[in-house]
């Protein structure tokens, strides 16, 4: 969502007269696009803002803002103290920056954080930074209505609110047409999408399905689904069409109803079970990733337990996994006693990631001897000799170059693996 938010205000910017450089020492205006979710990536934003005291030394003109959900959150303190900052705005002000830009010249209020219940950008063709040319994001919503006790989304995105699905439509057959041959739907809950207008209703899988219709050479993604809203309609859907990607990202946090309920996540154990099974059932080879939670406030042994055992029942192919952080303002942070030990998150986590390995190596050789038909994204990091791209299933591979050209779609024999990547050759 960052990287879709940085793109719509480099828009913004460039309609404004600004150019993107990749030279921090040319820039006129810097802005460090921020997430809130974890303590930590606040902290990356403390670091580098007094990183850049040597760059404001350099250059006494430069101005520097902070925008994203950071602003949103610390708002007036991100200029109440001794670092850089000219320009705070959050997620729903980008269109005020060019503005903000010649109050903070004249020394005058250079601070824009009001949360829109409309604002969607949809108007705003995004320009596309450090793009390979082959795959894309585009926001379909923004916001979120679920009220997760440890999440600070809602209080720094707002409320959901999507946007018109023509817009999306063409964003995309304008990408296709471009050259791109795949894009990743994003919003905080892309199941809970919802467009009426003129007593025409859309929700996600009919708007996943327009976007399927565009070209079958056009791969479509989506992320993130919560499983509470993950309906047999969508997986049907997804099942119908050979260009919808056959992955699903669907967080589960934890396999504990007592700790789902705490997490006021809105299903239960159960309840996720059974969206598993139903993807199985109705999507031929999907791949499911999650993500979860260790340590959260109250978890017992037991409770982490569930955990794993459900990890272990539903085979995840990868997963994203951290230590509960407290987030100040959320409800698990002003209710909830953060009383797990720090040492004891750590112990769990790692456990966690270690099952998680596992199972991920099952998953990864699984693939071994199957023919996946792979869209090419780019060059391996290690050498210009191999090429690497992404399954239907979202798993990456890598492969000899040969004569193929980044963004066509190429048959790969997988012939080895690792936990995390597959290796194999042309035919």
């Amino acid at each position: 969502m960052n990287i879709a938010d940085s793109e719509i205000v480099a828009s913004i910017l460039n309609e404004s007269g600004y150019d993107v450089t990749r030279d921090i020492n040319e820039a006129s205006l810097i802005l460090l696009n921020t997430c809130s979710i974890r303590e930590n990536a606040e902290q990356k934003i403390w670091n580098r803002l007094k990183a850049l005291k040597s760059v404001r030394k350099k250059n006494p003109s430069v101005m520097i803002g902070v925008i994203g959900c950071m602003a949103e959150r610390l708002k007036e303190k991100l200029i109440q103290n001794d670092l850089p900052v000219d320009i705070v705005a959050g997620p729903d002000s980008y269109r005020s920056l060019p503005d903000l830009v010649i109050e903070a010249e004249i020394g005058q209020s250079r601070i824009n954080v009001m949360l829109s219940e409309s604002e969607t950008y949809a108007d705003i063709s995004p320009l596309r930074l450090d793009s390979n040319g082959v795959t894309a994001f585009i926001a379909i919503m923004r916001g979120c209505n679920n009220m997760c006790t440890y999440c600070v989304v809602p209080f720094v995105r707002g409320s959901e609110r999507s946007r018109d699905p023509r817009s999306i439509v063409k964003e995309a057959t304008e990408l296709f047409r471009k050259g791109y041959r795949e894009v990743t739907l994003i919003g905080q809950n892309v199941n809970s999408y919802f467009w009426k207008d003129t007593g025409e209703t859309i929700g996600f899988p009919e708007l996943l399905a327009e976007v399927a219709r565009i070209d079958p050479l056009l791969r479509v993604r989506f992320a993130t689904s919560h499983p509470k809203d993950l309906s047999d309609k969508l997986l049907e859907t997804i099942a119908s069409y050979d260009n919808i990607c056959k992955h699903i990202h669907l967080p589960v946090q934890s396999g504990s109803n007592r700790i789902l309920k705490l997490m006021n996540r809105q299903y239960t154990r159960e309840w996720y079970m059974n969206r598993i099974e139903a993807i199985r059932k109705i999507i031929l080879e999907c791949s499911v990733s999650t993500d979860i939670i260790a340590g959260f406030c109250t978890e017992t042994e037991e409770n982490h337990k569930d955990t794993l055992s459900l990890m272990e029942w539903a085979g995840f192919d990868f997963a994203y996994m951290f230590k509960y952080n407290e987030r100040p303002g959320t409800k698990a942070a002003e209710s909830l006693p953060d009383d797990v030990p720090d040492e004891i998150k750590t112990k769990r986590l790692n456990e966690i990631i270690n099952l998680q390995n596992k199972i991920s190596a099952k998953s990864k050789k699984a693939d071994v001897g199957k023919i996946h038909r792979v869209l090419v994204e780019g060059y391996s990091k290690r050498s210009t000799n191999f090429l690497y791209g992404r399954t239907s299933q979202n798993k990456v591979v890598v492969f000899p170059a040969e004569n193929c050209q980044i963004g066509e779609y190429v048959n790969v024999m997988v012939e080895k693996c690792t936990s995390a990547t597959l290796t194999g050759r042309l035919i």
